[in-house]
């Protein structure tokens, strides 16, 4: 699906209620606008104080980059290791026979594996045909798909062809599952956003409503996976999803998440396009195979239905839908959801364009829409406060996951790349005098190190992708090639700068223009 999302939130947070630090007086309320501007807040600061710092102490400025800059290497480093870990992960995953393992180890607790029903929501707007044929086609390929797979074909009210194109689908692929529906998402209710999150829970409370209160299905053996248009799971994805549920004592506590390729068009994109979504893709695999690190779900990804009801569904005004739902389920519950992992990946499509510079443009304009997930730092701190009866470390542990990866997207971004490119303008001596001093090594070392851990994310997925349909081209090769020393340049210009743009206007309290990006 090209869009992302989250039930309506208030427009202030008040502290900690009944256990208030301020007596009887009614606790004060934080506007929304002041906990959205967080990161902008910080963005900008680090801009106005490493200009002004590239002025007044440009060495000071360059130290401080030369810090932030090794630790975005040392990031990168583990990053690139945990790779090797999940991909070796993946290898072992692929080759387990699921039935197998759950007899395996199937205990009192268990479910029936026949009596877990997969509840599919497909949120489209205006996708192409061939794309849901495509989908649809996968999804009917997993194990007991007709016995154990009702569809949900989340459809707008805003494309005109989405009745029409749903009926089709609905009667072309009606055998092919136990159900398969579709809802309209009306245009236009009060209080939402054109998004996934409010398409979703317009499906979810839908499909709740079909089968557990019209056709008696049992909620507690109902797992819902929500997924993009484009995705394309792995042929044994359900069949794990089934065991995993199962044999889960807690299922209804956890989320489920499958590592994303974007490797669905990768060989109709540009190189450069193609090497960004080689890192965004070693990262979301890092970030599920290295010890200590907090996953949050991405795209596409599982949980229960009764998780789902309980906490009233995903919100309709946000666009980070699945971390949005993760930091709303996780304090409902008193800190104790848990992302399970899934290592068998599956495909997502990567942003094309009109040539080179339309695919950057489209690129630009995919990361400024999943940049408004900064709401969620001001979104996650909320929680901590409304709800102090919870552990703190367990709050803060998820709000530093939340909080670091945007801060250092935007303010880090900054202070690491913008900082010695202004001092270099102002002073365009001092590198060539002062190059093997300790702060310009450690700069000069880590651009080194993001740029040659670059190269290895591209080689790794390289080796992974989908066979190639036709020869190299020259221009490929050359586009490719300059990639590479590119790279902190490339990450600047469509990943930190959409960044800021977003946080910026978060901050403004400016809202964001949607537009669907092209893929295919």
């Amino acid at each position: 699906m090209p869009y992302r999302s989250s039930g309506t939130r208030r427009n202030s947070v008040q502290f900690g209620v009944g256990r208030s630090i301020w007596g009887g007086a009614p606790p004060p309320a934080i506007p929304e606008q002041i906990l959205d501007g967080i990161p902008g807040f910080l963005a900008w600061i680090a801009l106005l104080l490493t200009v002004a710092g590239a002025v007044l102490r440009p060495r000071l400025v360059v130290t401080i980059a030369a810090i932030v800059g090794f630790y975005s290497a040392l990031r990168f480093a583990v990053g690139a290791a945990a790779n090797f870990v999940g991909l070796r992960r993946i290898r072992h995953w692929e080759g387990i026979d699921w039935r197998a393992e759950y007899a395996r180890r199937a205990g009192p607790d268990s479910l029936r594996r026949e009596d877990v029903l997969h509840v599919v929501i497909i949120a489209a707007y205006k996708e192409p045909v061939q794309v849901l044929c495509r989908t649809l086609d996968s999804l009917a390929r997993q194990e007991n798909a007709a016995s154990q797979m009702a569809i949900v074909l989340a459809m707008e009210a805003a494309d005109p062809n989405a009745q029409p194109v749903a009926e089709h689908l609905r009667d072309e692929y009606r055998t092919r599952f136990r159900h398969i529906y579709f809802t309209i998402h009306p245009k236009g209710l009060p209080g939402e956003m054109q998004c996934k999150s409010a398409n979703e829970a317009w499906a979810a409370r839908w499909i709740k409503r079909k089968l557990v209160d019209e056709k008696g299905y049992n909620i507690d053996h109902i797992l819902v996976t929500t997924m993009d248009a484009d995705t394309g799971w792995h042929p044994a994805h359900f069949a794990c999803l089934t065991t995993l549920f199962a044999l889960q004592p807690d299922r209804y506590r956890r989320f489920w998440q499958a590592p994303i390729r974007y490797h669905g068009n990768i060989w109709d994109v540009a190189p450069t396009i193609a090497l960004v979504h080689a890192y965004s893709s070693a990262w979301e695999l890092a970030y599920l195979s290295a010890p200590g690190w907090f996953p949050l779900p991405m795209s596409s990804y599982a949980l229960s239905l009764r998780l789902l009801d309980s906490v009233g569904y995903w919100d309709s005004d946000v666009i980070a839908d699945e971390w949005h739902m993760f930091i709303k389920a996780f304090f409902q519950r008193d800190g104790k959801i848990r992302l399970e992992r899934v290592y068998l990946p599956f495909y997502g499509e990567a942003t094309t364009g009109n040539g080179f510079w339309d695919s950057i443009k489209n690129r630009y304009q995919q990361s400024l829409r999943h940049a408004w997930g900064s709401k969620e730092v001001g979104y996650a701190l909320a929680r901590i406060i409304e709800h102090p009866e919870m552990e703190i470390k367990r709050g803060l542990r998820l709000f530093f996951r939340v909080a670091h990866d945007i801060i250092l997207a935007g303010a880090g971004w900054v202070i690491m790349t913008l900082g010695p490119m202004v001092v270099q303008v102002l002073y365009p001596t001092l590198f060539f005098t002062e190059w093997n001093t300790a702060p310009f090594l450690l700069l000069q070392i880590s651009l080194a190190i993001v740029s040659i851990l670059g190269f290895v994310f591209w080689l790794l997925d390289m080796r992974i992708r989908p066979p190639r349909p036709r020869p190299w081209t020259a221009r490929e090769v050359l586009m490719t090639v300059f990639s590479f020393p590119l790279l902190p340049f490339l990450l600047l210009v469509i990943l930190a700068i959409p960044t800021i743009q977003a946080q910026t206007q978060l901050m403004l309290g400016m809202p964001i223009q949607f537009k669907v990006t092209k893929k295919v």
